[in-house]
Parts: structure tokens; sequence; C-alpha cells
């Protein structure tokens, strides 16, 4: 079984040993039309229904593993766990009960983050299903074949930021973060985490609204990313960029900021 190492673990049981294994080769994105914690799905799915994802995200971020990766959860229906032995990742995410609004910002990093993960660790590949059994991300609705009788889940706004927020964001984060070295320091490993971090919260901040200088937005949230990239990105030659490379990767966010903020 994989455990990704940025969740809290709270293993459901008899399901996480008696349930079939699985190759995974597909993640599908949900939102569970309820306003909780990660901890209050895992309690949901324990307490109050034979059904179950293999992730719980909360609003502010709090993510939860119920079942490894290499078993089967039954959040996907035919996509559960095919003839061949393939099956597909599910998360299930904290929604208002109508599937109408966005992931929040404190959402959408962790989103990014363990799509990462599940890429990396099971070569899911970075792109957008085809069809129903076809390698990549998804969300719920995309295929029939992933629900019993039809679905809107995760609803047209989560829609919308996962083709133009959080699958770019995967793509991104899994093309262009540097690997760690196995003699990478733990100062230096800390450092790329902040600094991928603090990339993925101005990529956030940026996705929920345009932001001016008046009125539009506290300027101080944006502020704050700022500060956070400015404090850690430039210390990135320590773990391998060149200082050409570094001024670039500023500049990128830079002209982003630039232009959402002259919106």
């Amino acid at each position: 079984m994989a455990w990704y190492p940025g969740a809290t673990r709270y293993e459901l049981q008899p399901e996480s040993d008696d349930q079939p294994a699985i190759r995974p080769t597909q993640f599908i994105f949900h939102s569970i039309a309820a306003p909780w914690t990660a901890k209050r799905v895992y309690e949901y799915w324990r307490d109050s229904t034979n059904l179950e994802s293999h992730f719980g995200l909360g609003y502010e971020g709090d993510i939860a593993q119920f079942i490894g990766t290499e078993t089967r959860a039954d959040a996907n229906y035919q996509a559960n766990r095919r003839p061949d032995g393939t099956g597909a990742i599910s998360l299930e995410s904290a929604s208002n009960l109508e599937h109408t609004d966005p992931w929040t910002a404190q959402q959408i990093p962790e989103l990014i983050d363990v799509g990462v993960w599940a890429h990396r660790t099971h070569g899911i590949p970075l792109r957008i299903c085809r069809t129903h059994n076809d390698p990549g991300f998804g969300y719920h609705s995309l295929h029939s074949e992933w629900s019993v009788s039809g679905t809107a889940c995760p609803g047209a706004a989560r829609i919308k930021q996962f083709k133009e927020v959080v699958f770019p964001g995967i793509v991104a984060r899994a093309a262009g973060t540097p690997q760690e070295d196995d003699d990478m320091t733990p100062e230096d490993r800390k450092l790329l985490t902040d600094t991928a971090a603090a990339v993925r919260r101005l990529e956030a901040t940026l996705a929920q609204k345009p932001w001016t200088y008046k009125g539009k937005g506290d300027p101080r949230d944006m502020h704050q990313v700022v500060k956070d990239i400015d404090a850690t990105v430039r210390g990135l030659k320590t773990v391998g960029l060149t200082p050409a490379q570094i001024d670039t990767l500023v500049d990128k966010i830079g002209d982003s900021l630039a232009a959402r903020l002259a919106n």
C-alpha cells in the first residue's frame, strides 16, 4: 500500500485490509457536497456508508488518507477497479451542499501536491483522461462510467479551476520542480519545499479573483505572498539553480503578478 506523506492517516478498517489491490492509473477529483473537515469525511466513511475515497480534503487545506492508493476505494463506480486490475485514486473535497463553490486558496495547493505525488509514485500520466479507462487525471463528472447515475460533481466552478489552475499546476510542478538528491541537506530540502509552497500560494491567490491597488481584495495578503517568495526563491542557488535561472523564475513570477495587478 502507498501512503501520501503529506496527509494525516486515518485508516479505514476492515476496508483497508479486505478490499482488493489495484494498480492506480487515474486520479479523480470529487466534491463531497458537505462543508466537512478531512477528519469528518473519515468519520462519515467509517460510520455511515460502505463507500469511501482514498483521500479527504477540508476547506482549510487539511488532507487525510483513508486507504492506501494501491487498494480499491469505492467512489468511482466502474473506475474503482477494472477487470485488468487497474483503478482510480479518489479524493473527496469539502464543498457547499450544491457543488457550486470553488476550491479555496487553501485547497488548491493540496490538490496540486497530491497530484504530483500520484504522478511520481504511480506513474499516472500528465494528461486529462480522454476516455473512462484512459490513464490520467480527471474530475468525477468527466465520464459517465465514473458515477452510477450521473453527477454534477465537483461542479462548474471547480471544473473550471481543474482545467485552468489545478491540472496545469500539477503538470508545471511535476515537470519543473528540481528533484531532491540523496545528498541534499535538510536546510536545502526545507528551502525547496518553502519556495514551492510560496509559488503555489501565489498561483492560488491569483486564481481567486483579479487584484488591483484600489479596492479588490486585501493587498496585505498579496504582500505576504510576495514576501514569502522573495525570502525563499533567491536562495535556490543552494540547490543547484544558477543566478540566471533564479532571475528568470523571479521575473516570470513578477510578470504574472504585475499583469494581474494592472487589471
